[in-house]
């Protein structure tokens, strides 16, 4: 008989990301599909809070959730400085910024303008 995983889609593991950060009370918290733009993940999580321990408590809530689902991240990066804390879960990197990093960084209109490059190119 053939064994069913019970490991995560990547969409289902951004989900759990993205309310794992709700939870903590992260501000516009969104899950951006990349699949058809990097092979890098499949999916952004994307969230901001407002101070240092408020972005490393998201970061560390984000965590908990995965780890409730024998999940672990394979790197996470940032965490000390917590301006920005990236969290790759493989498939999904979750993205916890203070509101200036990512204003600055701007993740979401940076992957919708190559998108649109993209299609006036084709």
């Amino acid at each position: 008989m053939p064994r069913i995983s019970r490991e995560p889609t990547p969409l289902q593991l951004a989900r759990l990301l993205r309310g794992a950060a709700v939870d903590k009370k992260a501000w516009d918290a969104v899950v951006i599909d990349v699949r058809d733009k990097t092979s890098i993940a499949d999916y952004f999580v994307v969230c901001e809070g407002e101070t240092d321990r408020q972005v490393r408590a998201i970061a560390d809530g984000m965590v908990d959730a995965a780890k409730d689902r024998q999940l672990r991240p394979i790197a996470v990066d940032g965490y000390d400085d917590a301006t920005w804390i990236l969290l790759d879960f493989d498939s999904v990197l979750a993205h916890v910024f203070l509101p200036g990093e990512r204003s600055y960084y701007d993740l979401e209109s940076l992957w919708g303008r190559a998108d649109k490059r993209r299609r006036k190119a084709g």
